[in-house]
């Protein structure tokens, strides 16, 4: 299972070193230009082989926590989201000023659906209390934060306000979406992969106890009405045996 994980990791480093050369050859403005936008470049074949990437280095390490025992519905929207990023490669955007075609719809909300779902999962992950659960946390928050500025311009078009993508940061909100939740999927893999066994038996229930955690072990529970307590036990059985005196 650690050798899902590993590979895993991999997948997503070659995948990430994939999307920043994309960004450097292409020029465009990261602070207004879209992820998407840049399928349309010379090296444009970059941005899907990087999706690609991103869904395999998911596959595996939502594989790697099934093994593990790890809730079923962080596997499935682990893998929901692997899907999502394949889809987005694999049905590129529009043109700019072109209306919305099938391509264009598919990858429109394959895109919603990944910035959903990943939140989703790391906030289960953290309610099992696995390690670095505050910096999962932390992830999630910033990634659906980010992910209402995303959706908020797209509901001032439905409402027949003109707004475009060069009136509003676009590229930075979504590209805070997709940093924060390559770094939510990087922290989901490393909690498995940094004391295993731990991380395990707290994934698997959202309510494992933290004594295990700190390595004391549960109080005991409180003796029954009427039953001694050990030392009671051994004080009467000293009172209750007779003395021999020898002759």
């Amino acid at each position: 299972m650690k050798g899902l994980l590993v590979s895993g990791f991999a997948a997503v480093g070659i995948g990430t070193g994939a999307m920043v050369t994309l960004h450097a050859e292409a020029g465009l403005d990261p602070l207004h230009s879209v992820i998407s936008e840049y399928a349309f470049h010379e090296s444009g074949w970059l941005l899907p082989a990087s999706l690609t990437l991103f869904a395999v280095g998911s596959a595996l390490i939502a594989e790697a926590m099934r093994r593990a025992g790890v809730n079923r519905w962080v596997v499935g929207l682990l893998l929901a989201w692997g899907a999502s990023m394949f889809l987005i490669g694999a049905f590129p955007t529009d043109r700019p000023g072109v209306p919305l075609s099938l391509s264009g719809g598919i990858h429109r909300y394959a895109a919603f659906a990944a910035f959903l779902v990943m939140p989703v999962a790391g906030l289960l992950l953290a309610k099992a209390r696995i390690r670095y659960a505050r910096a999962m946390r932390i992830l999630c928050g910033l990634a659906l934060g980010a992910l209402v500025l995303v959706v908020i311009p797209y509901v001032v078009r439905m409402f027949g306000i003109p707004l475009t993508n060069d009136d509003i940061p676009a590229g930075l909100t979504q590209r805070a979406v997709v940093v924060t939740e390559l770094g939510v999927l990087a922290v989901a893999g490393l909690s498995m992969l940094r004391s295993w066994p731990h991380s395990v038996r707290q994934a698997r229930s959202p309510h494992a106890a933290a004594f295990p955690r700190s390595g004391r072990s549960a109080p005991a529970a409180p003796p029954v009405a009427g039953t001694p307590s050990p030392g009671q036990s051994a004080r009467r059985s000293l009172v209750a045996r007779p003395v021999v005196r020898q002759a």
